[in-house]
């Protein structure tokens, strides 16, 4: 896999309901919803206690706060967090990402206009250019870099000196990340998929936000098919509350929420369209497997891409899918979520199934 493959990158993920990538209206509602200091942040208790720590110790120094790693899955709160870091150090924070910055001089210009003490949020580090990574170390380490002017043999480094601060750092793929960076962040912390009980907590509090009616069983219930993401969570109380308005009175129960992400396709246990396709045609036409990658995204009719960085996550996570060295296969939980009866023979597919010869032909 390359530096550049990514899973926002495959086919329809941002525009799947349940999808964990950023859509527009995701990125301009989240702005509202987004909690201001760690004591409204939901969730990552354990993230939170240990950068409450990091940040209260740098302003008891009167200093910036150590260079911070955030890793995990999209949609937990990376970005988040990293507004509420320059919130509570009473600094600006300045905002972008790795495929932004392609050459070294796009990294120098912005972190040559850093005031001090200013939050710089840099995300999907790992995609980063190699040069401005370079560059990047020294300025981190010793708050310095060094321009280059002019080109060939009368080329020189001017050296440049930075005023202190933070650097803030989000990741997807952290085991894309050189050990060199890597070592350089005094704080790293991985985001990990939330509990039902504290998407609950998100979706009561995003509800008042939006002025939305919700019980409890409504929140859990739409909390239960949100794939542990806030993200998922947040959109899909967006659309039951439009469901709730034209077809109800407007209060969200759980028998709303139901019939609303009926309409949309999600399942009790958040699998889409996609999902249960992949599903359907993994136990209907291949007898659970294990069948190959390529072959599987054609009877789904998707791309290969498609197929292994949207769908297979989520169904790997949940138990419903394993890879193996031999190809896909279901679990007896993929059997029972789509309500069929395993085959009582070996597929067809498998050694020793029927219609394929034994290991002496017999």
């Amino acid at each position: 896999m390359t530096r550049d493959d990514h899973p926002g990158h495959a086919g329809g993920s941002a525009e799947r309901l349940v999808g964990a990538a950023a859509d527009g209206e995701d990125t301009a509602i989240e702005a509202a919803l987004r909690p201001k200091d760690l004591a409204e942040f939901v969730g990552q208790s354990k993230v939170r206690e240990q950068l409450d720590l990091v940040l209260r110790a740098a302003r008891a120094r009167g200093g910036t706060a150590d260079h911070v790693l955030l890793s995990g899955a999209p949609g937990l709160g990376k970005t988040t967090l990293s507004m509420i870091i320059a919130a509570e150090m009473g600094a600006p924070i300045r905002i972008t990402s790795g495929p932004a910055i392609q050459h070294a001089g796009d990294l120098a210009a912005i972190l040559s206009s850093l005031t001090e003490g200013e939050v710089l949020f840099l995300d999907e580090i790992h995609r980063m250019s190699r040069p401005a990574e370079e560059m990047l170390y020294m300025a981190m380490e010793d708050f310095r870099v060094d321009v280059i002017v002019g080109k060939g043999p009368g080329a020189t480094a001017i050296p440049l000196e930075l005023p202190p601060f933070t650097l803030v750092g989000a990741t997807t793929r952290a085991g894309l990340l050189p050990p060199p960076l890597r070592d350089r962040f005094g704080f790293t912390a991985h985001m990990e998929f939330y509990e039902p009980a504290e998407l609950e907590q998100v979706i009561h509090r995003s509800a008042r936000l939006l002025d939305v009616e919700i019980d409890a069983e409504g929140a859990a219930e739409i909390a239960g098919r949100s794939r542990g993401t806030p993200r998922i969570a947040n959109r899909l109380l967006r659309r039951v509350r439009d469901y709730a308005q034209v077809r109800a009175d407007g209060l969200i129960t759980r028998e709303i929420a139901g019939q609303a992400l009926a309409v949309y396709e999600v399942d009790e246990r958040g699998l889409d369209r996609l999902d249960r396709g992949v599903l359907d045609a993994l136990l209907r036409l291949f007898g659970g497997g294990p069948v190959g990658l390529s072959t599987l995204a054609v009877a789904v009719g998707e791309e290969r891409e498609t197929v292994e960085e949207v769908a297979e996550p989520f169904l790997v996570r949940e138990g419903l899918l394993a890879r193996t060295p031999r190809g896909r296969i279901a679990t007896p939980a993929a059997w029972e979520h789509m309500g069929l009866t395993p085959p009582r023979q070996p597929p067809a597919s498998a050694p020793g199934g029927p219609g394929q010869p034994g290991l002496f032909g017999s």
